[in-house]
């Protein structure tokens, strides 16, 4: 199955019809469209959600796809994290093609590294090493971070895949949170119990769920997938909604309409990765 690669940015595609691409500039996968499973007879759908302003020529982090969070989750609150910008630094850094380690009937997969540079060294001083691969299958569409310590002392790290998913916001829901802790940031930051069994996103949503199963139906009007994640032990489920849509520059009109955003991370903790080790973090969505 073909995989090509450019200056810019990496193409999959699968005999079905199934196709992903992904930007070098951040890693970030900007579509991913597969047909539902069974129905490999229909076009491929886009799965993914990328507004019409978002920038795609790596002056800044894309709004939509799946951006790449690492080493922390929203503002900077630590101060070696200070000369950092919302997210940190690998969705807003030029990423480099290392491998392409599968090409058979079940996918296409291809890795991608990131290192430290003069430019990362001056903003982050831990030694480290990213890899982060694309598995492009049927009716499914993996992605795997791995994180490595390389140097001598142990060091704090958050990540989270920024999942903004193609759904028509105003049905969608998100399941089984039911019971678990949640961080409501709408709110000010504090904790609740989430009371609903189909958590939907019609008004301004940002919730971090601790401790959450690691698998999510999303579910709306006309279409559905389904996500699994391992390694991650949060999900943040997030729609602006107009409220707060309208505020956000490269977002286009409505275009909260047109997304949930269901993203696996540490959220709400810190790993503490030692020296030598590594961290692995998955995510697995399947077209339904």
């Amino acid at each position: 199955m073909p995989v090509e690669i450019t200056d810019t940015k990496v193409t999959l595609t699968h005999p079905n019809g199934a196709s992903v691409t992904a930007l070098l500039y951040g890693a970030t996968v900007i579509s991913w469209k597969s047909p539902s499973e069974g129905r490999d007879d229909a076009p491929p759908k886009e799965r993914l959600f990328v507004s019409s302003k978002a920038a795609l020529d790596g002056s800044k982090p894309v709004r939509g796809g799946i951006p790449v969070v690492f080493p922390f989750f929203g503002p900077a609150t630590r101060p070696e994290h200070s000369k950092m910008g919302q997210h940190g630094f690998a969705r807003s850094s030029q990423w480099h093609y290392v491998a392409t380690v599968l090409d058979s009937d079940a996918g296409v997969s291809v890795q991608l590294g990131l290192k430290p540079t003069p430019e990362i060294d001056a903003l982050y001083a831990f030694p480290w090493a990213l890899t982060y691969t694309i598995t492009l299958a049927a009716h499914q569409l993996t992605t795997d971070i791995a994180v490595k310590n390389t140097g001598g002392a142990s060091f704090d790290f958050q990540a989270l895949l920024h999942t903004y998913i193609a759904a028509h916001s105003a049905s969608v829901s998100v399941s089984p949170l039911t019971g678990l802790t949640y961080i409501d940031k709408v709110a000010g930051g504090g904790e609740r119990t989430e009371s609903r069994e189909l958590v939907d996103v019609r008004s301004f949503t940002d919730s971090v769920y601790k401790g959450a199963g690691g698998r999510y139906s999303v579910r709306w009007e006309g279409g559905g997938v389904d996500v699994r994640a391992n390694g991650f032990g949060d999900v943040v489920v997030w729609n602006p909604n107009k409220e707060a849509g309208w505020k956000i520059g490269d977002m286009e009109d409505g275009g909260w309409d047109k997304f949930v955003c269901v993203e696996p991370g540490t959220a709400s903790y810190w790993v503490t990765l030692g020296a030598g080790e590594e961290w692995k973090g998955q995510q697995v969505i399947s077209a339904l």
